[in-house]
């Protein structure tokens, strides 16, 4: 019924290719939900076509003749997805929920299909043997057999029997999926703490007050204050609220999203989910759906990933129990406070680090306004990479009362991609923080280059009346996070879709994460870091308290991580034979076994996990740490040479690590760049576990403190 809504396909502003818009970017302004499903249908058969005629080819199969049309046959239709998921995840409604519901067994089906083609399958298989002998490049090889390896991870070597059940296990993952992500974010809109006297808002500061006062206007609520579950709302909330039983139920709300029973709880879906995904792995001759995921990766084994976590989680664990007696301490020479729970923690942390260090997040904020922020990611940029940016107007937007467009070129003038910056809530937005792209970067054969048109979308506080949106230094970090990312997007080359850009999933956050570390470099952050109303560089005092307060509550935040981290491996270790009738016992044993306190939650429990269980981390949450690894090694590159913006390094990072890393195995692209393999002391001095580690204890070790119990 859908696919009739829209009259004919010349009609569809997504069937035109290229679009008819200034830089080719999607015509969001024409683009109507009935679109969606028929350009879909339609890309669908254009791209069937296609494999069609590989498989109809009589002549021997070759790399032209079918490696190249098969890397291109889904141009149109990646162009079209990356649209409509990026929209439902940015503002999503009823609507695009339906219509996913439609397009995810349609493309799932899709995919098996393909991947399941034995005769598709055959010419890929006479490349993949032929590719020593067939004067093939480098580059050529690798991708030869990196499909021949897709092919058969999807089946293709199955009989037609286990082949139907993995088109079935698939076709029910992918809105199993679907629905665990529905159900999160409407556990995460329904929530709103109402508070409607002055006094139940001690201790929060005026901007948090003002942001939540004009969130209850919106609501229809005057004279009232509402927060939400949404991070920007509930953490500053968490930090500064006087009321203990008030962040019990923020924060209660917040850890058991999707585990309060109804049409909306996820315990079954999880259970179905690892289970599923099992059997998956089992059909393919893997012995877990780690297993499965992690051979692809750097770690290459689930025991290889879950021992660096381990080798970790002890330090981080002592040191995580050292900050919560310091707390302890401080709470009861504070107020004669004896107990702290897990809804305490921020706070207490936050009034023990200003005690110690003399930091205030509010008065950090103030010198963190968001466009002040983002000129520095852009000045960052340039002084590495010598790239600009250029705010564009009157250009197709999905949002323009939130994102804002700009033009990329880089030194000499020539162009290089389109940047969206999209950092409010909505409730239309899921919660979080991401890169994504309307359409990747490419090397086309004629020698023109296919842009990227980047994204990043965040959920930061929003201006209030005339003050600009502040940010927290956490929220810094996180902009320079994403804007990595985007760096590595715009970035990618190559003629392949194989490899343009592609790396391991333990990989992919080294673009990103080594962003973080400019803005803790004192000489990054006067640059960009000044008052919002007086416009003075943050003083050399508050960056050098910034400094020694850098290491605190970092056992909490690696603790939590680690957890959660653990606990994904857990799920997704377990076979199709394990009976779990319990989501929460499960996750429980699961943190027994590591000996998790009470205090620390996982950074994310298991009914909104949505890193595992529909963003396409599963068996891979860890791979943020392992990243770090290589992130701080990178960093350290550049403080070595006495040159935070060293020009020379920047350039072998962005050939070896951004553009050219799909060319080969990562750590073979990462050592071209740093001429040695990661050192773990960097990651160790990093998180301030130097002191605890086993390894990298100083020779003349300080005393952990013990206050009184």
């Amino acid at each position: 019924m859908m696919a009739t809504a829209c009259t004919t396909m010349n009609d569809n502003p997504l069937m035109k290719t290229p679009f008819q818009t200034d830089y080719n970017v999607p015509p969001f302004e024409e683009i109507k939900p009935s679109h969606y499903v028929p350009a879909f249908e339609q890309a669908i058969d254009d791209a069937r076509k296609t494999v069609d005629l590989i498989t109809a080819n009589r002549a021997d199969a070759t790399f032209q003749n079918t490696i190249i049309p098969f890397d291109r046959r889904d141009e149109h239709l990646n162009r079209i997805s990356n649209v409509f998921f990026n929209l439902r995840e940015s503002d999503v409604t009823d609507t695009l929920n339906v219509i996913a519901n439609t397009v995810m067994p349609m493309l799932t089906k899709y995919h098996d299909e393909t991947y399941m083609n034995a005769s598709l399958f055959s010419r890929i298989k006479t490349v993949y043997d032929n590719r020593m002998n067939a004067g093939l490049d480098s580059s050529q090889i690798r991708v030869a057999e990196l499909y021949y390896r897709d092919f058969v991870r999807g089946g293709a070597l199955l009989s037609p029997t286990d082949k139907e059940k993995l088109m079935k296990i698939n076709q029910e993952l992918s809105l199993l999926s679907l629905k665990f992500g529905n159900n999160l974010l409407a556990e995460t809109n329904k929530f709103q703490l109402v508070i409607d006297t002055v006094a139940d808002l001690a201790g929060l500061p005026d901007g948090v007050i003002a942001a939540a006062a004009e969130r209850a206007a919106n609501a229809g609520k005057p004279d009232k204050w509402i927060f939400t579950l949404q991070k920007a709302s509930m953490i500053p909330f968490l930090t500064y609220s006087e009321k203990h039983d008030l962040r019990k139920q923020i924060y209660d709300a917040y850890a058991n999203r999707a585990n309060n029973g109804g049409e909306t709880d996820n315990k079954d879906i999880v259970i179905k989910l690892a289970n599923l995904r099992a059997q998956r792995a089992e059909l393919l001759g893997y012995k877990s759906h780690a297993e499965y995921v992690i051979e692809e990766n750097m770690a290459a084994t689930p025991e290889a990933a879950s021992d660096f976590l381990r080798e970790l989680w002890t330090p981080a664990l002592q040191k995580a129990k050292a900050e919560l007696r310091d707390m302890k301490d401080f709470a009861w020479r504070y107020n004669h406070t004896a107990n702290i729970e897990a809804c305490d923690w921020f706070y207490w942390a936050e009034k023990l680090r200003k005690a110690k260090f003399d930091v205030d997040e509010t008065e950090i904020s103030q010198y963190f306004a968001l466009p002040n922020v983002r000129a520095g990611l852009f000045e960052v940029a340039k002084k590495l990479y010598g790239i600009n940016f250029k705010k564009l107007e009157n250009i197709p937007s999905y949002n323009h009362e939130c994102a804002e467009v700009f033009e990329v070129t880089e030194k000499d003038g020539s162009y290089l991609g389109v940047f969206y910056f999209d950092y409010y809530p909505r409730e239309s937005k899921s919660a979080g923080a991401w890169c994504t792209t309307f359409q990747s970067a490419l090397d086309n054969f004629d020698g023109t280059r296919t842009a990227a048109q980047v994204s990043n979308v965040c959920n930061f506080t929003a201006p209030v009346g005339n003050q600009p949106a502040l940010l927290t230094y956490d929220d810094v970090e996180t902009m320079f996070h994403e804007f990595g990312h985007g760096l590595h997007s715009l970035f990618s080359k190559g003629y392949y879709r194989r490899t343009c850009g592609e790396v391991p999933r333990d990989y992919v956050e080294l673009p990103s994460q080594i962003m973080e570390h400019w803005p803790n470099e004192p000489e990054c952050l006067k640059m960009f870091a000044k008052h919002f109303q007086t416009g003075e560089a943050i003083p050399d005092a508050l960056i050098e308290k910034l400094k020694r307060a850098g290491t605190f509550n970092q056992g909490f935040a690696t603790v939590e991580y680690l957890a959660a981290s653990i606990l994904d491996l857990k799920w997704h270790s377990i076979s199709s034979k394990t009976v779990v009738n319990d989501a929460n016992a499960f996750e429980a044993e699961a943190m027994k076994e590591i000996g998790l306190i009470d205090e620390i939650l996982p950074r994310y429990r298991s009914t909104y996990f949505s890193h595992a269980f529909n963003g396409g981390y599963s068996a891979g949450y860890y791979v943020y740490m392992w990243a770090e690894l290589l992130d701080c090694d990178a960093f350290a590159a550049y403080k070595e040479s006495g040159d935070i913006y060293n020009q020379e390094l920047a350039a072998s990072f962005r050939k070896n690590c951004l553009a050219e890393v799909g060319e080969a195995e990562a750590m073979v692209q990462y050592t071209k760049f740093r001429k040695q393999k990661p050192d773990v002391k960097y990651l160790i001095e990093k998180r301030g576990l130097s002191e605890i580690h086993p390894v990298y204890r100083p020779a003349v070790q300080q005393p952990i403190s013990t206050p009184a119990q």
